[in-house]
């Protein structure tokens, strides 16, 4: 065998190493502008998810912004209703005080029947044989207190017996809501299975719906014949619910929740209170007991006070005081919760 020449392959070697340094060359920047455009394609890629994560980012804002303002003008609009209805509350005509007591009797027909209460009160106190000066004070006791403290009796039992159903309603449409049931089906439910005053109520809701007007409406406008702040409470959450949207069930029973712990606060604040009241009826009736055991026991020492101008005045001037001391106290142990 003859040996290859260590020149021929000095020769290959550095051919060989050439022709690589050549396509490395060539290679190197085309592999660069490959890695350069790939890199460009990252940052591509980046900026358009970064934009993509921005703008839905804008877009949840501008949709919360939205929602805020819709909330915020419902709001507005409640609360300008609100005040329209805080009015009539506060002042109410005599036709919407009848008709806060349950009472079907029309405004003429009140004052027919006030009339004649003055009448027989004077008649009455005329028999018994009290003094002339106490006449005209009983005619219009007759015609202007009894009738209207019996409304004002009237109306403060109603409420008192809405408030005790009222939570127990509102919890029969939670749960008619939650099985699938549209609201009005609840409200039909209330209006024919609860007890008064929650049916009627709830039945001049379906009456209203009957005629047009919806039920946030119509739910708005219960506190105009159940004059207190909880069935304004209701008419608030329908009307927000259907303007600005959210879970009806979870916001009537929160609601319903609320409404049981006013009721307990309530009881809380009347048991803490009783004491001061035992005191006041004490105090109040203390001189009218005395004077009727002192009649008893001594008739000619007190009679003067009924007999005399001198003691009509006395029992005139201890009237007024007394008056004013009872409703002292009364404004004292009254507390609104």
């Amino acid at each position: 065998m003859f040996g290859i020449d260590p020149t021929v392959l000095a020769f290959v070697a550095l051919a060989g190493g050439s022709a690589g340094a050549v396509a490395y060359a060539f290679l190197f920047n085309r592999m660069a502008d490959e890695k350069a455009t790939g890199r460009r394609l990252e940052v591509i890629k980046k900026a358009e998810t970064d934009r993509t994560v921005v703008k839905a980012g804008r877009d949840r804002a501008n949709e919360a912004a939205k929602r805020k303002k819709s909330v915020q003008d419902s709001l507005k609009e409640i609360e300008a209703k609100q005040a329209i209805t805080d009015k009539n509350i506060k002042k109410p005509s005599l036709r919407i005080q009848l008709k806060q007591a349950g009472m079907k009797v029309t405004p003429e027909r009140f004052y027919i029947y006030s009339v004649v209460c003055g009448i027989a009160l004077t008649a009455g106190a005329y028999f018994i044989g009290a003094p002339l000066l106490v006449l005209p004070g009983a005619l219009l006791a007759g015609i202007f207190g009894l009738p209207r403290w019996t409304v004002s009796f009237r109306r403060g039992r109603r409420v008192k017996a809405f408030l005790n159903e009222f939570p127990n309603a509102l919890d029969i449409i939670v749960r008619a809501v939650k099985s699938g049931l549209p609201l009005n089906d609840g409200i039909r439910l209330i209006a024919s299975e609860s007890p008064e005053p929650v049916k009627s109520e709830f039945r001049r809701i379906v009456e209203s719906q009957q005629v047009g007007i919806s039920i946030p409406d119509a739910a708005m406008r219960m506190q105009e014949t159940m004059p207190c702040p909880e069935a304004g409470f209701f008419g608030i959450v329908i009307q927000i619910q259907q303007q600005a949207g959210g879970n009806l069930s979870e916001a009537l029973g929160n609601l319903s929740r609320v409404l049981r712990d006013r009721k307990k606060m309530k009881a809380k604040v009347q048991a803490l209170s009783m004491e001061a009241k035992a005191s006041a009826a004490i105090i109040g009736s203390l001189p009218v007991v005395v004077a009727l055991l002192v009649y008893l026991s001594s008739p000619s020492y007190i009679t003067p006070l009924f007999t005399t101008s001198t003691g009509h005045l006395i029992l005139g001037c201890a009237g007024i005081w007394m008056s004013i001391g009872i409703f002292v106290m009364r404004k004292m142990m009254n507390f609104e919760v």
